[in-house]
């Protein structure tokens, strides 16, 4: 069919809206597809540089021989008074890299997590029900005799006699299966892993 001079011809490649909202509408803004988050940009500068906690998969043979084996450690330096942000950080690194929540335990040596101390705050019953559940990350104080292991075990150096921290590292140790990761004065707890090796 030919064309009418009068009307023009609109090609699919020519740029510009295909629907124009009606007035006094606003046209719809997109959503985000969801799928996995972006890593956080931070400044250069900005406090102790954080490496990332890959998440390990092995075979089951591997994997067998090595829940014999000890945990492997890693230090992330913190002041006493940094040490529950470090594990916070340390906790959102181990779940971006893969890690089920229920794979983590965090153990304090100063004063509670402020999880734990509000979910204590709605009882014993209900805050040992959530460690028993064991599908998310669950925050206790190192000399808790109840947590059971996990593959993860985060701690934070955050206060605590030296005797008390002494005490705590090697215990979380033994609930690690694959990684320890200490929040705290490097030079504090490499004496006080000395000390008790």
């Amino acid at each position: 069919m030919p064309l009418i001079p009068e009307e023009p011809q609109i090609h699919e490649s020519v740029p510009g809206p295909r629907a124009v909202p009606a007035p006094g509408r606003t046209a719809a803004t997109p959503r985000p597809v969801p799928g996995p988050r972006p890593a956080p940009i931070r400044p250069a500068g900005t406090g102790p540089h954080r490496t990332a906690v890959p998440a390990q998969r092995v075979p089951r043979e591997q994997a067998a021989e090595a829940s014999a084996a000890a945990p492997q450690i890693q230090l992330i330096p913190a002041t006493a008074q940094g040490a529950l942000d470090a594990a916070d950080e340390a906790v959102d690194v181990l779940l971006d890299s893969g890690r089920a929540p229920g794979e983590v335990l965090v153990l304090t040596t100063g004063d509670p997590h402020p999880w734990a101390a509000h979910e204590l705050s709605f009882g014993e019953a209900s805050y040992w029900a959530q460690h028993d559940a064991g599908d998310d990350v669950f925050y206790a104080g190192a000399d808790a005799q109840r947590v059971a292991s996990r593959p993860v075990v985060v701690v934070a150096v955050n206060g605590g006699s030296d005797a008390a921290v002494a005490g705590a590292l090697p215990a979380a140790a033994a609930r690690a299966g694959a990684l320890l990761i200490v929040c705290g004065d490097p030079q504090r707890v490499n004496s006080l892993l000395a000390a008790g090796a």
